[in-house]
């Protein structure tokens, strides 16, 4: 846990400062700012690659990361870049919140995939999860994910309106850290879920097997 923290701190923040601060004379504002997107991109597709993480969880984390990219390739300077990102932000939040109106939150997929990786048939997982007095905890979960999105994302955009493309080495360190406050949040709140299920599962006597079998 110590080790992912500090790569954390290494390729989110430190790499990425570092390149913004000494590249922008040399190569400006746009590509200096790109190329410190690039450390935290390539750790990024590391762990994902090295958790295997091709489920759910995993398609939603890698098209993020290819829209993210593009958009950044696509924007014309610094300022764009920081803009669109933010759009892009509320963008992703916006999934979130359709997925909890559809009553399909993606919360509830989340934990299955990590069900699947400790052994449980993807079926049985999401059956159990959908029972009412569980689902609704997957439903405010979801909606926790939603206000993650626009908290960040606005406060990304009012850096950008009071600082400008100047401040952007401060939100380097503002984002990332509210990003870990917000991750270790989430974390807590998928550990209260799993005492609700727990507990439906002794209140109710049921078993939760496990499928060893591949799918």
């Amino acid at each position: 846990m110590r080790k992912i923290a500090f790569l954390d701190i290494i390729f989110y923040i430190a790499i990425p400062y570092v390149l913004w601060n000494y590249g922008r004379e040399p190569l400006g504002d746009y590509y200096s700012m790109l190329l410190s997107t690039v450390p935290g991109l390539g750790y990024t597709i590391y762990r994902f690659i090295k958790q295997k993480q091709f489920n759910i969880m995993g398609l939603f984390i890698i098209s993020s990361l290819i829209l993210t990219t593009t958009v950044n390739l696509l924007s014309n300077n610094a300022e764009s870049m920081l803009w669109n990102q933010v759009y892009l932000g509320y963008f992703f939040a916006s999934i979130f919140l359709f997925s909890v109106i559809l009553k399909k939150p993606l919360a509830l997929f989340f934990a299955v995939d990590f069900a699947f990786l400790q052994g449980h048939a993807r079926e049985n997982s999401k059956a159990l999860f959908s029972s009412k007095s569980i689902f609704i905890w997957f439903q405010l979960l979801t909606c926790f994910f939603v206000f993650r999105g626009l908290f960040q994302n606005t406060l990304k955009a009012w850096l950008i309106s009071n600082y400008g493309v100047d401040g952007y080495g401060q939100m380097i360190i503002f984002l990332t850290v509210s990003g870990w406050i917000f991750n270790a949040l989430i974390f807590a709140g998928f550990i209260f879920v799993s005492s609700k299920i727990n507990y439906y599962l002794k209140e109710n006597d049921f078993d939760f097997p496990v499928n060893n079998a591949k799918e």
